[in-house]
């Protein structure tokens, strides 16, 4: 039904598609403008809206590089309730900044995290008050054109390729299926474990890369739980009960992972970035009681955490605990990958030596 809905938006859909297509197009034709900076600039991004996994190939680069090189990240700020440049300090919050940057900043205190809406005024400004930065990474900046990263990473989603989709509103692409062009890495995220050699060689020849681009696979890996506050671990097992509170894209992969891991679980599902209510926490402790006490937790994301941080005084007490997500590299092309990021940093010293 859904399906037959979406496409009678394609009108609409053909509409949009010209319209990005002619924006792209001025670009390519040098129109509009563009900015390279002579600095390495690693751009993270997709073609759909939402759920490919950027925010943990974003901290998966920060792990790569943060203890070589100085490193900072840039988002947009999503949802945050201020405007313009900022760095996150120790007073920040996610109202500040967004919940995606904060993420980062609660979690590698020692990069720089920084947003702005205007991507080619935030990167000098970064510049300007983290002189000693050696390396930034643009969160969800692939459609921004108006910077030209050094190097592109393109996510797409195993169970949703780029290639099968249709553009936004009859389907989720943002962006026409040739951007991807602009890529020099396409990284095929959320795959499943067990992906052949076959398979993964026909979804190369769909995605028809250029000669000079690297198609890469990757599946979702979660960690053990910790509390939300006191950061104590969690075994979570086969006689556990879930809450899962979740305000993501794409929270699928996570019921998938609760379904084969725990007793059973229930969902409360928000809209992707929501801000967390007062509303909202009754409904939550609602849900919990019903659950009954033993053996039975709240989860929720990484994400969506840093917004329920603010509840100290009336979470604190209960048993909320954070699932982290992390990307896995299949084939054992996590070294090539690691290996492409690193070689192009280097490309920067070796041409300023």
């Amino acid at each position: 039904m859904l399906k037959s809905f979406r496409y009678l938006l394609f009108p609409f859909a053909f509409l949009y598609g010209i319209i990005v297509w002619f924006r792209n197009w001025l670009f390519d034709k040098n129109i509009l403008k563009s900015a390279k900076f002579n600095f390495p600039v690693i751009c993270v991004g997709n073609l759909a809206v939402g759920g490919t996994g950027k925010t943990p190939m974003v901290e998966y680069l920060i792990e790569l590089l943060q203890h070589n090189y100085k490193t900072a990240t840039l988002s947009r700020g999503y949802k945050r309730k201020t405007r313009g440049f900022a760095i996150a300090d120790q007073k920040t919050t996610a109202i500040d900044i967004g919940d995606e940057p904060m993420q980062f900043h609660q979690k590698f205190p020692s990069v720089t995290v920084a947003v702005g809406e205007e991507r080619l005024v935030a990167i000098p400004q970064v510049l300007h008050q983290r002189p000693e930065t050696e390396v930034i990474i643009l969160d969800d900046a692939f459609q921004h054109r108006t910077v030209q990263a050094g190097l592109n990473i393109l996510l797409t989603d195993y169970k949703n390729l780029y290639t099968r989709d249709l553009m936004m509103p009859a389907g989720d692409l943002r962006d026409v299926k040739r951007s991807s062009k602009r890529a020099d890495i396409i990284i095929v995220t959320k795959c499943k474990h067990d992906l052949g050699t076959e398979e993964k060689e026909a979804l190369i020849k769909e995605i028809d890369p250029l000669p000079h681009q690297q198609v890469l696979f990757t599946e979702i890996i979660y960690d053990q739980p910790y509390h939300l506050f006191n950061k104590r671990k969690l075994n979570m097992g086969a006689s556990t009960d879930v809450l899962l509170v979740c305000g993501i894209a794409n929270p699928k992969p996570m019921m998938e992972f609760l379904t084969t891991h725990v007793h059973g679980y229930d969902m409360i599902r928000y809209p992707d970035h929501h801000i967390f209510s007062t509303d909202d926490l009754k409904e939550m402790r609602r849900h919990f009681e019903k659950l009954g006490p033993s053996n039975s937790i709240i989860l929720t994301t990484e994400k969506d955490a840093v917004r329920l941080q603010k509840f100290v005084n009336e979470l604190s007490d209960h048993p909320v605990y954070v699932l982290p997500i992390k990307h896995r590299f299949l084939f054992n092309e996590g070294i090539k990958f690691e290996s492409q990021v690193e070689e192009f940093i280097k490309s920067f010293q070796t041409k300023q030596a």
